[in-house]
């Protein structure tokens, strides 16, 4: 009887010991899931929290260009103000905006700059940034910081000016004093010629009534030198 009992118990044994590995398998795989449903959940966290970088709103400030201060951007270009515009419209579009490329908006402005900061929709969906109701440009000719050689211009239609920090156009630049200075010596003039004049005639002291032939009885024909025809 003992004997029956040890052989029914041994198959028993075995078969616990072959279901141990599996059990611990299983566990290992159910342990596996619940860690990557927590990774994936905190990945999905952190993609729904990223989005785009915002564009880098204009920086606005000022610098002293030809003895004003001139509203610039943040490298120190003069910005414009194109005259035919109005608060809420540029009329500058197409090659006129490859000359004179609108400041993007929205922008921001230095310590110092009180005026009113804004934007506008442009035709093409992009905005462009305002100061004091005057949409911004700036101008493909001014090579280096500190410079506004658009300021004055009469181009696409309208004038061009440089603003100042209060958003008003800065005065064009006046031509160089040699350009309208007087000549610093006289003109050399030549005196006219006095108007040419006939020699004087001497008077002839015969009367010339009668035919005028010069002889003393003066009634003409030829003389004989007598005096007398």
């Amino acid at each position: 009887m003992i004997r029956s009992l040890t052989r029914l118990k041994a198959p028993n044994r075995l078969r616990m010991l072959l279901a141990l590995p599996a059990v611990a398998a299983a566990a290992a795989v159910l342990a596996a899931c619940g860690s990557s449903g927590t990774s994936s959940t905190g990945g999905g966290g952190s993609t729904s929290t990223s989005s785009p970088v915002a564009a880098t709103a204009s920086s606005l400030k000022t610098a002293m260009i030809g003895g004003a201060t001139v509203l610039t951007n943040a490298q120190g270009f003069a910005v414009y103000s194109f005259a035919p515009d109005t608060m809420t419209k540029s009329d500058c579009t197409g090659a006129c905006a490859a000359a004179w490329p609108p400041v993007k908006g929205p922008a921001t402005a230095a310590a110092g700059l009180t005026g009113k900061l804004g934007t506008i929709k442009r035709s093409d969906g992009s905005t462009q940034a305002s100061y004091n109701g005057h949409p911004l440009y700036t101008f493909v000719k001014d090579t280096g910081p500190g410079t506004d050689t658009g300021n004055g211009v009469n181009a696409f239609g309208g004038l061009w000016h440089a603003l100042t920090a209060s958003g008003s156009p800065v005065p064009a630049s006046t031509p160089s004093q040699h350009h309208s200075a007087p000549p610093s010596h006289a003109a050399v003039t030549t005196p006219a010629a006095p108007p040419a004049t006939a020699p004087a005639q001497t008077a002839n002291p015969i009367p010339q009534n009668n035919g005028g032939d010069h002889d003393a009885d003066n009634n003409g024909g030829p003389s004989d030198g007598d005096g007398n025809i």
